[in-house]
């Protein structure tokens, strides 16, 4: 089976533990966007599974086989990295066809001046120049076969990376950071590219990124890695919409989501800045609500007070920032361009079925609805 398995990995540098008993699964055909800030340890995560890095405990199997011990080039995996890393002195051709030179040719057929003419040499040079050609119209660089990288743009030197990554039909994609380099429109198209190579390739592809809407918008599931630990593993939906954890909450989503301290009545009841909320909850202690700019809205019959206090205008959307009435709690909430941009002091409601409630120590606790749900 085509997958990667990553079991309990665990890395040290010196003092520093880089991974902390890691574990994640791609299955085959699957697309799984590891996303976190940069030093959260991804780019070790993504060396080790590439054999680039030995890890300190556990392993690592692809397509059922344990790799741990092998060398990178035994584990019949492609990675496409940030930086390209295309041969300057090649054509676009000779660059995507070096992993089927390595792998085709032997030692002696490679030689520059006799390798061709040994025997089979011929026809293997052939087949291998049939395949880059293949590859490198499937992601529109046929026009560009006798061209050197510095006569590229940046969008098609990585469209370059991925073809070399793609004619070898590798067991496993590993794809760091590969967008990083390109403006933001050239991003939104090689996203598309990357989506449906990996659809066409059907290989397991693991896909680091620190940009939240690549792993959100391209991935069947994405992991969330913080200080060396992955967090929750889940589909794009889930992870926004439920999680479990209060440092998945406030890393996934553009504006950060709103994280408002409250209070519980002996009867259960959540107050927030001494206002019933309508929401309740058998948890206990410290708790931190949780509601998404979208979720909120102006309303002069909402239960809390807040205040304008910075306005941006995002064309599709309004983000009204300020602060709860009476405290210093932040306040964000995006708004549609119909709705009424509140100045000054102005009066909250809220999405209840979608608040979410953290207890001290960031764990998901229950929360239950009042008779409406939306307060």
């Amino acid at each position: 089976m085509a997958g990667i398995a990553i079991r309990e990995v665990t890395k040290r540098f010196g003092a520093v533990t880089a991974l902390r008993s890691v574990s994640l699964s791609v299955e085959p055909g699957e697309f799984v966007a590891l996303v976190g800030p940069s030093g959260c340890g991804k780019t070790t995560l993504m060396r080790i599974v590439a054999g680039i890095e030995r890890p300190d405990g556990g392993s690592i199997a692809i397509a059922g086989r344990d790799v741990t011990g092998l060398r990178p080039a035994e584990r019949d995996v492609a990675m496409v990295f940030q930086s390209y890393a295309l041969y300057p002195h090649l054509t676009v051709a000779q660059n995507i066809a070096v992993p089927l030179v390595m792998r085709r040719l032997s030692a002696l057929q490679r030689l520059p001046l006799v390798g061709r003419w040994l025997p089979g040499s011929r026809a293997a040079r052939r087949s291998i120049r049939e395949d880059a050609a293949k590859a490198a119209e499937s992601l529109g660089l046929g026009g560009l076969l006798e061209r050197r990288p510095a006569q590229l743009s940046g969008g098609q030197r990585q469209r370059v990376a991925l073809a070399r990554a793609i004619v070898r039909s590798p067991k496993a994609f590993l794809m760091d950071e590969p967008l990083s380099n390109l403006d933001a429109a050239l991003r939104v198209q090689t996203r598309r590219e990357i989506v449906e190579i990996h659809r066409r390739a059907g290989a397991a592809t693991l896909y680091v990124t620190h940009d939240q809407a690549e792993a959100l918008t391209m991935a069947d599931r994405v992991a969330v890695m913080l200080a060396g630990e992955i967090l929750q593993v889940d589909s794009p939906g889930r992870i926004y919409a439920d999680p479990q954890d209060l440092r998945v909450a406030t890393f996934i989503g553009s504006p950060r989501i709103n994280t408002l301290p409250v209070e519980v009545r002996g009867d259960g009841a959540l107050l927030l800045a001494g206002a019933a909320l309508g929401l309740g909850t058998p948890a206990r202690g410290s708790l931190t609500l949780c509601l998404r700019p979208e979720d909120l809205r102006p309303d002069p019959a909402g239960p809390v007070e807040a205040l304008a206090e910075h306005v941006e205008f995002l064309g599709d959307s309004v983000l009204v920032h300020g602060r709860l009435a009476g405290t210093a709690a932040p306040l964000t909430l995006r708004l549609p361009p119909s709705v009424a941009v509140p100045q000054g002091r102005f009066r909250l409601r809220f999405a209840a079925e979608r608040a979410l409630l953290f207890d001290g120590e960031g764990r998901r606790v229950p929360l239950r609805l009042a008779a409406h749900a939306d307060v």
